[in-house]
């Protein structure tokens, strides 16, 4: 997957972490004695669905530059906005202030091969993680499906994978330090600043910012990833029996259809191999079927024979692949897209995924693309996760761009974010979603407490924006 976009009118490229950069060289701004700040840059997410022009933009390189950053917002009354690989298919990145890119501060700082812990700078990227763990036979036990991400904003925004005995990927943070509004550290585990702690694993970005991540790894390992035709009915009527067969299941359904491709992932000690070919994946999987979704933004009735079509060419045959563990759960994602995905109870995931393909039946006009993604995930105590104390089923939605054209998708999502809502469900704090503050007060026991402690360490709001005032106003 491709960063975040990040530009200038100057247009001259600078390769930095995890963005295509652009700045104006000539010293825009020169602020402080250290900290170089960059007017005229422009933000845009990884699937250019949104945007901002922040007032000012740095890319510190030392907490004392951050340090200074802030003191500077506070003198000037600015707010401040913290970005990693700038992933999140929604607003919570954007911000007309000051924005602080956290690309350069990317290094591994500790490697502690006998507690198997790892603690980061937040602005890595896991992509970058990656090998160095390797280098000492450690990995982490789950992981999202996009590398090009940073530890901060992983587990800042929520980010799961599936598997019902694992947890959301902040569930892996044994440690983590804290910059607050006013300039202090806060050192936060589960025995130092605990309450902190259980907020900051899922911090929206809203707490202060994340200098340092600790993480709890597990020794090295390879998957196999089986995959398998099978159809809604049967996956629905046996998702217990699924989910004890496989560490990590899923499974894709695709609309308008009864067809299903479920997906096992499992430790395993068989060499490294892969079903992949570049004419299936690419030449049909991305090509050809990014030339008919744009043909169906015209016949959308085509939609269904699209998704139809795709089972039968790419999904009904066993696939087998194996490898080291991240490389099975990391999968390039090439269509820009607009996405939804909500954490219901897992008792629910029936009734709700029934209920999504009744709709589509009885609004012919409301078209899905292919797959809606399902996933479970363990419960937790982390106050704003998803699956805050209770195991979930996550019900991923999807709208592809083809070529950038946006497609109708408004009638869909609206039926969607319905069904979850009436099944108790909890949006994906990364996704776009229509909530605010008196939806999240009804979905979250700790709602209150997270508020508390929000208010205690940025009393002035110094790391809202636009989406934030939704969620706490």
């Amino acid at each position: 997957m491709a960063p975040a976009s990040i530009s200038t009118t100057a247009g001259q490229q600078d390769g930095g972490q995890g963005s295509q950069m652009s700045h104006i060289c000539g010293h825009s701004a020169f602020l402080l004695p250290q900290v170089h700040g960059y007017k005229g840059v422009k933000f845009q997410n990884w699937a250019r669905t949104y945007g901002c022009c922040p007032e000012m933009y740095y890319q510190p390189t030392s907490v004392e530059e951050i340090k200074e950053v802030l003191a500077l917002a506070r003198q000037q009354n600015k707010r401040v906005k913290v970005v990693g690989g700038g992933h999140s298919p929604s607003d919570i990145a954007c911000t007309d202030g000051f924005m602080i890119h956290m690309g350069k501060m990317n290094r591994v700082l500790q490697v502690d091969t006998e507690k198997k812990q790892v603690t980061v700078e937040a602005g890595i990227l896991l992509a970058d993680l990656h090998p160095q763990l390797d280098k000492h036979g450690l990995a982490l036990s789950n992981l999202g499906a996009v590398s090009d991400v940073t530890a901060a904003g992983v587990i800042g925004s929520g980010t799961h994978n599936t598997g019902i005995k694992h947890g959301i990927l902040a569930t892996q943070v044994v440690a983590l330090t804290l910059l607050t509004a006013d300039g202090t550290i806060l050192e936060c585990s589960e025995s130092s600043n605990a309450e902190v702690f259980q907020a900051a694993c899922v911090h929206l970005g809203c707490l202060g910012v994340i200098l340092t991540i600790t993480l709890q790894c597990v020794p090295q390992f390879h998957l196999q990833e089986t995959s398998f035709p099978s159809t809604l009915k049967e996956v629905l009527d046996n998702l217990d029996s699924h989910l004890k067969k496989s560490e990590y299941f899923r499974f894709l359904w695709f609309p308008h259809s009864e067809n299903v491709s479920i997906i096992y992932q499992d430790h395993t000690n068989k060499p490294p191999s892969s079903s992949a070919n570049w004419f299936w994946d690419y030449a049909i999987g991305f090509y050809l079927l990014e030339f008919l979704l744009w043909i169906s933004t015209f016949l959308p009735g085509l939609v269904g024979w699209i998704n139809r079509f795709f089972f039968w060419l790419l999904f009904t045959g066993k696939k087998e692949n194996s490898n080291l563990s991240h490389k099975i759960f990391s999968y390039e994602c090439r269509f820009k897209q607009h996405v939804q995905d909500w954490a219901i109870p897992r008792e629910k995931t029936k009734e709700a995924l029934l209920e999504l393909k009744a709709m589509l039946e009885a609004n012919p006009k409301v078209v899905a693309h292919y797959p809606v993604e399902v996933r479970f995930t363990r419960g937790d105590d982390i106050l704003l996760s998803p699956c805050f104390q209770r195991d979930s089923c996550y019900m991923n939605i999807i709208m592809y761009r083809p070529y950038g054209k946006d497609v109708p998708r408004l009638d869909y999502w609206l039926a969607y974010e319905t069904i979850m809502k009436k099944v108790g469900g909890r949006p994906h704090w990364a996704k776009a979603h229509n909530c605010t503050r008196k939806d999240f007060e009804k979905m979250y026991p700790a709602f209150p407490k997270f508020c508390a402690i929000r208010e205690k360490l940025d009393p002035t709001g110094m790391f809202l924006n636009v989406y934030l005032e939704k969620v706490f106003y």
